[in-house]
Protein backbone atom coordinates (compact mmCIF):
# COMPACT_ATOMS: atom_id res chain seq x y z
CA UNK A 1 0.00 0.00 0.00
CA UNK A 2 1.21 3.56 -0.67
CA UNK A 3 0.21 7.19 -0.13
CA UNK A 4 1.30 10.63 -1.38
CA UNK A 5 3.31 12.72 1.07
CA UNK A 6 3.54 16.52 1.30
CA UNK A 7 6.32 16.61 -1.29
CA UNK A 8 4.13 14.88 -3.87
CA UNK A 9 6.15 11.68 -3.49
CA UNK A 10 4.48 8.28 -3.27
CA UNK A 11 5.39 6.72 0.08
CA UNK A 12 5.11 3.13 1.19
CA UNK A 13 2.69 2.33 4.03
CA UNK A 14 4.12 -0.56 6.08
CA UNK A 15 1.95 -3.68 6.39
CA UNK A 16 4.14 -5.21 9.10
CA UNK A 17 5.58 -3.75 12.27
CA UNK A 18 9.39 -3.28 12.22
CA UNK A 19 11.36 -5.16 14.86
CA UNK A 20 12.44 -2.63 17.53
CA UNK A 21 16.11 -1.75 17.22
CA UNK A 22 16.54 -3.41 13.80
CA UNK A 23 17.73 -1.34 10.82
CA UNK A 24 15.16 -0.55 8.15
CA UNK A 25 15.36 0.92 4.65
CA UNK A 26 13.43 4.20 4.78
CA UNK A 27 13.89 5.45 1.18
CA UNK A 28 15.66 4.54 -2.06
CA UNK A 29 16.84 6.71 -4.95
CA UNK A 30 18.86 6.20 -8.12
CA UNK A 31 20.55 8.29 -10.81
CA UNK A 32 22.25 7.75 -14.16
CA UNK A 33 24.38 9.68 -16.64
CA UNK A 34 22.59 11.19 -19.63
CA UNK A 35 24.01 8.82 -22.24
CA UNK A 36 21.88 5.71 -22.72
CA UNK A 37 23.06 2.89 -24.99
CA UNK A 38 20.63 0.33 -26.42
CA UNK A 39 22.46 -2.98 -26.59
CA UNK A 40 21.48 -3.34 -30.25
CA UNK A 41 23.54 -0.24 -31.07
CA UNK A 42 26.57 -0.98 -28.92
CA UNK A 43 28.68 -3.08 -31.27
CA UNK A 44 28.72 -0.69 -34.23
CA UNK A 45 29.43 2.30 -31.99
CA UNK A 46 32.15 0.56 -30.00
CA UNK A 47 33.95 -0.77 -33.07
CA UNK A 48 33.73 2.64 -34.76
CA UNK A 49 34.93 4.62 -31.74
CA UNK A 50 37.78 2.16 -31.10
CA UNK A 51 38.75 2.22 -34.79
CA UNK A 52 38.82 -1.58 -34.65
CA UNK A 53 39.06 -3.41 -37.96
CA UNK A 54 39.30 -6.93 -36.58
CA UNK A 55 36.21 -8.83 -37.73
CA UNK A 56 36.75 -11.60 -35.16
CA UNK A 57 36.57 -9.10 -32.29
CA UNK A 58 33.39 -7.61 -33.70
CA UNK A 59 31.75 -11.01 -34.05
CA UNK A 60 32.73 -12.00 -30.50
CA UNK A 61 31.31 -8.77 -29.10
CA UNK A 62 28.07 -9.38 -30.99
CA UNK A 63 27.77 -12.84 -29.41
CA UNK A 64 28.51 -11.47 -25.94
CA UNK A 65 25.93 -8.72 -26.28
CA UNK A 66 23.28 -11.36 -26.92
CA UNK A 67 24.28 -13.72 -24.12
CA UNK A 68 24.44 -11.01 -21.42
CA UNK A 69 20.63 -10.46 -21.75
CA UNK A 70 21.26 -6.71 -21.29
CA UNK A 71 18.96 -4.43 -23.31
CA UNK A 72 20.00 -0.93 -22.21
CA UNK A 73 22.78 0.68 -20.21
CA UNK A 74 23.81 4.16 -19.16
CA UNK A 75 27.35 5.45 -19.52
CA UNK A 76 29.45 8.51 -18.73
CA UNK A 77 31.60 7.77 -21.77
CA UNK A 78 30.52 9.74 -24.83
CA UNK A 79 31.68 10.76 -28.28
CA UNK A 80 32.60 14.17 -26.86
CA UNK A 81 34.85 12.64 -24.20
CA UNK A 82 36.65 10.48 -26.76
CA UNK A 83 37.18 13.52 -28.98
CA UNK A 84 38.68 15.41 -26.03
CA UNK A 85 40.72 12.43 -24.82
CA UNK A 86 41.51 10.30 -27.92
CA UNK A 87 44.30 8.59 -25.99
CA UNK A 88 41.65 6.63 -24.07
CA UNK A 89 41.13 4.57 -27.21
CA UNK A 90 44.86 4.11 -27.84
CA UNK A 91 46.48 0.89 -26.67
CA UNK A 92 49.27 1.38 -24.11
CA UNK A 93 48.62 5.07 -23.40
CA UNK A 94 49.21 6.17 -19.77
CA UNK A 95 45.78 7.66 -19.13
CA UNK A 96 45.03 7.27 -15.42
CA UNK A 97 45.21 11.06 -14.94
CA UNK A 98 42.70 11.68 -17.72
CA UNK A 99 40.37 8.96 -16.49
CA UNK A 100 40.26 10.40 -12.98
CA UNK A 101 39.64 13.90 -14.36
CA UNK A 102 36.45 12.46 -15.85
CA UNK A 103 35.48 9.88 -13.23
CA UNK A 104 35.95 11.79 -9.97
CA UNK A 105 33.39 14.56 -10.66
CA UNK A 106 31.05 12.22 -12.57
CA UNK A 107 30.83 9.78 -9.67
CA UNK A 108 29.99 12.51 -7.16
CA UNK A 109 27.47 14.11 -9.51
CA UNK A 110 25.57 10.83 -9.88
CA UNK A 111 25.83 10.13 -6.14
CA UNK A 112 24.43 13.58 -5.37
CA UNK A 113 21.46 13.15 -7.71
CA UNK A 114 20.63 9.71 -6.31
CA UNK A 115 20.91 11.03 -2.74
CA UNK A 116 18.70 14.03 -3.47
CA UNK A 117 16.02 11.75 -4.91
CA UNK A 118 16.32 9.50 -1.85
CA UNK A 119 16.08 12.40 0.62
CA UNK A 120 13.03 13.79 -1.19
CA UNK A 121 11.34 10.39 -0.93
CA UNK A 122 12.33 10.13 2.75
CA UNK A 123 10.53 13.39 3.49
CA UNK A 124 12.81 14.72 6.22
CA UNK A 125 15.46 17.47 5.91
CA UNK A 126 18.99 16.53 4.83
CA UNK A 127 20.28 18.02 8.08
CA UNK A 128 18.76 15.05 9.92
CA UNK A 129 21.26 12.67 8.31
CA UNK A 130 23.83 11.72 10.94
CA UNK A 131 26.13 9.38 8.98
CA UNK A 132 27.25 8.81 5.38
CA UNK A 133 28.52 5.52 3.93
CA UNK A 134 29.99 6.14 0.48
CA UNK A 135 30.82 3.20 -1.81
CA UNK A 136 32.68 3.31 -5.13
CA UNK A 137 35.30 1.47 -7.16
CA UNK A 138 35.52 4.30 -9.69
CA UNK A 139 37.16 7.21 -7.87
CA UNK A 140 40.61 7.87 -6.43
CA UNK A 141 41.43 11.08 -4.54
CA UNK A 142 41.92 12.66 -1.14
CA UNK A 143 39.65 13.84 0.33
CA UNK A 144 37.22 11.31 -1.08
CA UNK A 145 33.83 11.73 -2.69
CA UNK A 146 32.15 11.28 0.69
CA UNK A 147 33.27 14.79 1.67
CA UNK A 148 32.20 16.33 -1.64
CA UNK A 149 28.83 14.57 -1.40
CA UNK A 150 28.24 15.79 2.17
CA UNK A 151 29.11 19.34 1.11
CA UNK A 152 26.85 19.35 -1.96
CA UNK A 153 23.93 17.96 0.06
CA UNK A 154 24.39 20.57 2.79
CA UNK A 155 24.95 17.99 5.52
CA UNK A 156 26.24 18.94 8.95
CA UNK A 157 30.05 19.26 9.27
CA UNK A 158 29.65 16.81 12.16
CA UNK A 159 28.21 14.05 9.97
CA UNK A 160 30.07 10.76 10.46
CA UNK A 161 31.57 9.56 7.15
CA UNK A 162 32.72 6.09 6.09
CA UNK A 163 34.40 5.49 2.72
CA UNK A 164 34.38 2.01 1.14
CA UNK A 165 36.73 1.81 -1.84
CA UNK A 166 37.27 -0.90 -4.49
CA UNK A 167 34.99 -3.66 -3.26
CA UNK A 168 33.54 -4.28 -6.71
CA UNK A 169 30.18 -5.95 -7.17
CA UNK A 170 29.53 -6.77 -3.52
CA UNK A 171 30.12 -3.17 -2.39
CA UNK A 172 26.44 -2.27 -2.17
CA UNK A 173 25.67 -5.21 0.12
CA UNK A 174 28.72 -4.40 2.26
CA UNK A 175 27.45 -0.84 2.48
CA UNK A 176 24.10 -2.14 3.75
CA UNK A 177 25.85 -4.25 6.39
CA UNK A 178 27.98 -1.31 7.57
CA UNK A 179 25.03 1.10 7.55
CA UNK A 180 22.98 -1.44 9.52
CA UNK A 181 25.70 -1.70 12.17
CA UNK A 182 25.96 2.10 12.47
CA UNK A 183 22.19 2.57 12.71
CA UNK A 184 21.68 -0.18 15.28
CA UNK A 185 24.56 0.98 17.48
CA UNK A 186 23.62 4.67 17.36
CA UNK A 187 19.92 4.94 18.33
CA UNK A 188 18.13 7.72 16.50
CA UNK A 189 20.78 7.95 13.75
CA UNK A 190 19.89 8.15 10.07
CA UNK A 191 22.50 6.77 7.68
CA UNK A 192 22.74 7.82 4.03
CA UNK A 193 24.31 4.99 2.03
CA UNK A 194 25.35 6.02 -1.47
CA UNK A 195 26.96 3.94 -4.21
CA UNK A 196 28.23 5.36 -7.51
CA UNK A 197 30.17 3.76 -10.37
CA UNK A 198 31.47 4.52 -13.86
CA UNK A 199 33.26 2.25 -16.31
CA UNK A 200 35.49 5.15 -17.46
CA UNK A 201 38.19 3.97 -15.05
CA UNK A 202 38.45 0.59 -16.83
CA UNK A 203 37.54 1.57 -20.42
CA UNK A 204 40.06 0.07 -22.86
CA UNK A 205 40.43 -0.59 -26.57
CA UNK A 206 39.82 -4.22 -27.63
CA UNK A 207 42.76 -6.60 -27.58
CA UNK A 208 42.74 -10.35 -28.30
CA UNK A 209 45.08 -10.93 -25.37
CA UNK A 210 42.45 -9.48 -23.02
CA UNK A 211 39.17 -11.22 -23.88
CA UNK A 212 37.51 -10.13 -20.65
CA UNK A 213 37.60 -6.49 -21.82
CA UNK A 214 34.91 -7.44 -24.34
CA UNK A 215 32.81 -9.01 -21.59
CA UNK A 216 33.02 -5.71 -19.73
CA UNK A 217 32.05 -3.78 -22.85
CA UNK A 218 28.98 -5.99 -23.27
CA UNK A 219 27.91 -6.19 -19.61
CA UNK A 220 28.82 -3.22 -17.40
CA UNK A 221 27.09 0.13 -17.05
CA UNK A 222 27.25 3.36 -15.03
CA UNK A 223 24.95 4.80 -12.39
CA UNK A 224 24.36 5.54 -8.72
CA UNK A 225 21.98 4.57 -5.93
CA UNK A 226 21.18 5.79 -2.43
CA UNK A 227 19.23 4.50 0.56
CA UNK A 228 18.53 5.89 4.01
CA UNK A 229 18.86 3.42 6.87
CA UNK A 230 17.56 3.82 10.42
CA UNK A 231 15.98 1.97 13.33
CA UNK A 232 12.61 2.59 14.99
CA UNK A 233 10.98 4.62 12.17
CA UNK A 234 9.00 7.68 13.19
CA UNK A 235 5.26 7.16 12.76
CA UNK A 236 3.66 9.47 10.17
CA UNK A 237 7.10 10.79 9.16
CA UNK A 238 8.98 7.76 7.79
CA UNK A 239 7.88 4.86 5.60
CA UNK A 240 10.14 1.78 5.95
CA UNK A 241 9.69 -0.89 3.31
CA UNK A 242 12.46 -3.35 4.21
CA UNK A 243 14.03 -4.54 7.45
CA UNK A 244 17.69 -5.60 7.50
CA UNK A 245 17.36 -8.35 10.08
CA UNK A 246 20.80 -9.98 9.89
CA UNK A 247 23.91 -9.49 7.72
CA UNK A 248 27.10 -11.47 7.24
CA UNK A 249 30.15 -11.77 5.00
CA UNK A 250 32.28 -14.76 4.00
CA UNK A 251 35.26 -15.27 1.71
CA UNK A 252 36.23 -18.52 -0.01
CA UNK A 253 39.84 -19.43 0.88
CA UNK A 254 42.17 -19.88 -2.10
CA UNK A 255 39.97 -17.98 -4.59
CA UNK A 256 41.59 -14.56 -4.40
CA UNK A 257 42.79 -14.77 -8.02
CA UNK A 258 39.42 -15.67 -9.56
CA UNK A 259 38.50 -11.98 -9.79
CA UNK A 260 41.72 -10.03 -10.23
CA UNK A 261 41.75 -6.23 -10.44
CA UNK A 262 44.89 -4.11 -10.85
CA UNK A 263 45.43 -0.36 -11.10
CA UNK A 264 47.92 0.71 -13.76
CA UNK A 265 48.89 3.79 -15.75
CA UNK A 266 46.21 2.73 -18.25
CA UNK A 267 43.41 2.51 -15.68
CA UNK A 268 41.93 -0.47 -13.86
CA UNK A 269 42.43 -3.88 -15.39
CA UNK A 270 40.04 -6.68 -14.44
CA UNK A 271 40.44 -10.37 -15.14
CA UNK A 272 37.52 -12.69 -14.41
CA UNK A 273 38.12 -16.43 -14.03
CA UNK A 274 35.77 -18.81 -15.85
CA UNK A 275 35.35 -20.78 -12.63
CA UNK A 276 33.48 -17.95 -10.85
CA UNK A 277 29.92 -19.27 -11.48
CA UNK A 278 31.00 -22.76 -10.43
CA UNK A 279 32.63 -21.54 -7.21
CA UNK A 280 29.46 -19.66 -6.32
CA UNK A 281 27.36 -22.72 -7.16
CA UNK A 282 29.48 -24.98 -4.93
CA UNK A 283 29.17 -22.75 -1.87
CA UNK A 284 25.92 -20.81 -2.10
CA UNK A 285 23.50 -23.35 -0.61
CA UNK A 286 25.36 -23.69 2.69
CA UNK A 287 25.82 -19.91 2.88
CA UNK A 288 22.10 -19.26 2.38
CA UNK A 289 21.04 -21.92 4.89
CA UNK A 290 23.28 -20.37 7.54
CA UNK A 291 21.55 -17.02 7.11
CA UNK A 292 18.04 -18.49 6.93
CA UNK A 293 18.60 -20.37 10.19
CA UNK A 294 18.65 -17.02 12.02
CA UNK A 295 14.88 -16.81 11.45
CA UNK A 296 14.12 -20.55 11.45
CA UNK A 297 13.57 -20.55 7.67
CA UNK A 298 14.10 -23.73 5.62
CA UNK A 299 12.45 -23.46 2.19
CA UNK A 300 14.21 -21.36 -0.48
CA UNK A 301 10.99 -20.84 -2.41
CA UNK A 302 9.26 -19.35 0.63
CA UNK A 303 11.55 -16.30 0.34
CA UNK A 304 11.87 -13.30 -1.94
CA UNK A 305 15.33 -12.83 -3.50
CA UNK A 306 17.41 -9.68 -4.05
CA UNK A 307 20.47 -11.06 -5.84
CA UNK A 308 23.13 -8.88 -7.43
CA UNK A 309 23.01 -9.92 -11.12
CA UNK A 310 26.70 -10.25 -11.90
CA UNK A 311 25.71 -11.95 -15.15
CA UNK A 312 23.14 -14.44 -16.45
CA UNK A 313 25.40 -17.44 -15.78
CA UNK A 314 25.52 -16.67 -12.05
CA UNK A 315 21.76 -16.22 -11.84
CA UNK A 316 21.15 -19.43 -13.79
CA UNK A 317 23.50 -21.45 -11.56
CA UNK A 318 21.93 -20.05 -8.41
CA UNK A 319 18.41 -20.75 -9.65
CA UNK A 320 19.34 -24.31 -10.59
CA UNK A 321 21.31 -25.13 -7.44
CA UNK A 322 18.64 -23.85 -5.05
CA UNK A 323 15.80 -25.18 -7.24
CA UNK A 324 14.15 -21.77 -7.27
CA UNK A 325 10.91 -21.13 -9.10
CA UNK A 326 11.27 -19.21 -12.35
CA UNK A 327 9.92 -15.97 -10.93
CA UNK A 328 12.17 -15.81 -7.86
CA UNK A 329 15.04 -14.04 -9.63
CA UNK A 330 12.83 -11.98 -11.93
CA UNK A 331 13.75 -8.66 -10.30
CA UNK A 332 17.46 -9.45 -10.65
CA UNK A 333 17.00 -10.36 -14.31
CA UNK A 334 15.04 -7.16 -14.93
CA UNK A 335 17.74 -5.02 -13.34
CA UNK A 336 20.40 -6.71 -15.48
CA UNK A 337 18.31 -6.21 -18.60
CA UNK A 338 17.52 -2.54 -17.92
CA UNK A 339 20.86 -1.32 -16.54
CA UNK A 340 23.52 -3.99 -17.04
CA UNK A 341 25.87 -4.89 -14.22
CA UNK A 342 26.41 -1.54 -12.48
CA UNK A 343 28.72 -3.03 -9.84
CA UNK A 344 27.89 -1.93 -6.27
CA UNK A 345 24.68 -0.13 -7.35
CA UNK A 346 22.83 -3.03 -8.90
CA UNK A 347 21.44 -4.66 -5.77
CA UNK A 348 19.52 -1.44 -5.07
CA UNK A 349 17.92 -1.51 -8.51
CA UNK A 350 16.83 -5.06 -7.70
CA UNK A 351 15.42 -3.89 -4.36
CA UNK A 352 13.47 -1.13 -6.09
CA UNK A 353 11.86 -3.64 -8.45
CA UNK A 354 11.03 -5.84 -5.45
CA UNK A 355 9.36 -2.89 -3.74
CA UNK A 356 7.30 -2.22 -6.87
CA UNK A 357 6.21 -5.85 -7.08
CA UNK A 358 5.22 -5.90 -3.41
CA UNK A 359 3.17 -2.73 -3.91
CA UNK A 360 1.38 -4.26 -6.90
CA UNK A 361 0.54 -7.53 -5.16
CA UNK A 362 -0.26 -5.92 -1.83
CA UNK A 363 2.12 -8.17 0.06
CA UNK A 364 4.21 -11.13 -0.91
CA UNK A 365 6.71 -13.11 1.12
CA UNK A 366 7.68 -11.70 4.50
CA UNK A 367 11.28 -12.95 4.49
CA UNK A 368 13.95 -12.74 1.82
CA UNK A 369 17.66 -12.92 1.09
CA UNK A 370 19.90 -10.23 -0.35
CA UNK A 371 23.06 -11.62 -1.95
CA UNK A 372 26.10 -10.19 -3.70
CA UNK A 373 29.40 -11.70 -4.84
CA UNK A 374 32.75 -10.16 -5.71
CA UNK A 375 36.54 -10.25 -5.40
CA UNK A 376 37.82 -12.62 -2.76
CA UNK A 377 35.70 -14.57 -3.75
CA UNK A 378 33.54 -12.73 -1.22
CA UNK A 379 29.90 -13.48 -0.38
CA UNK A 380 27.67 -10.87 1.26
CA UNK A 381 24.33 -12.03 2.62
CA UNK A 382 21.47 -10.11 4.22
CA UNK A 383 18.36 -11.56 5.81
CA UNK A 384 15.62 -9.15 4.80
CA UNK A 385 12.03 -8.72 5.95
CA UNK A 386 9.45 -6.88 3.89
CA UNK A 387 7.36 -4.33 5.76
Amino acid sequence: MSKINGNGVTKHVPKRVPTPGKATVLALGKAFPNQVIPQDCLVEGYIRDMKCEDLAIKEKLERLCKTTTVKTRYTVMSKEILEKYPELATEGSPTIKQRLEIANPAVVEMATKASQECIKQWGRPAEDITHVVYVTSSEIRLPGGDLYLATQLGLSPNVGRVMLYFLGCYGGATGLRVAKDIAENNPGSRVLLTTSETTIIGFRPPNKSRPYDLVGAALFGDGAAAVIIGTDPLAEKESPFMELNYATQQFLPGTQNVIDGRLSEEGIYFKLGRELPQKIEENIEEFCKKIMAKAGLKEFNDLFWAVHPGGPAILNRLESTLKLKNDKLECSRRALMDYGNVSSNTIFYVMEYLREEMEKTGGGEEWGLGLAFGPGITFEGILMRSL
